[in-house]
Parts: structure tokens; C-alpha cells; sequence
């Protein structure tokens, strides 16, 4: 279980750098919060070396794109 739960870990950790690297990028201060919620989750997930605060660092930030923290993609209509 803990090999599962260090993936995830990993998984979480390539995310929050890449966010990180975006909101360089971007300046958009939602995607710094989260960045920073991935990146504290995987934190939780390696100390406690439980799968708990993956799910909690999964939730918090859909709630936080679902607050409108996520920058908008803007899509190209390839149909006319």
C-alpha cells in the first residue's frame, strides 16, 4: 500500500511544481493556492505515510476550481 500511496505522492508533487512553474508564468493567484494545496497534501501524504491526505488535498482544490481559482483555458473553434 505504501508504493500506491508514494506514486500518488509523486503524482501530486509533479503537479504542484508545474502549477508553481504556471503561476510563474501566468501571475494568477489561483493557481499558487493550488500549487500550494498539492504540494501540502503530498507533504501530509509522506509523513503520515497514510492515503487520507491525498483524497483531502484532492477535494480542496476541486473546491478551489470550482470557486473560479483556475484560470480560464481559452479554446480555439476549430468549427465554422
Amino acid at each position: 500500500m505504501e508504493i500506491i500511496i508514494y506514486f500518488f505522492v509523486a503524482s501530486f508533487v509533479f503537479m504542484a511544481v508545474a502549477l508553481v512553474l504556471t503561476y510563474k508564468r501566468t501571475g494568477h493567484y489561483g493557481v499558487l493556492l493550488l500549487a500550494i494545496t498539492y504540494g501540502a497534501a503530498a507533504g501530509m501524504a509522506i509523513v503520515l505515510t497514510h492515503w487520507w491526505p491525498l483524497v483531502a488535498g484532492f477535494v480542496l482544490a476541486w473546491v478551489l476550481r470550482l470557486l473560479g481559482l483556475d484560470p480560464d483555458v481559452h479554446r480555439r473553434d476549430t468549427q465554422q
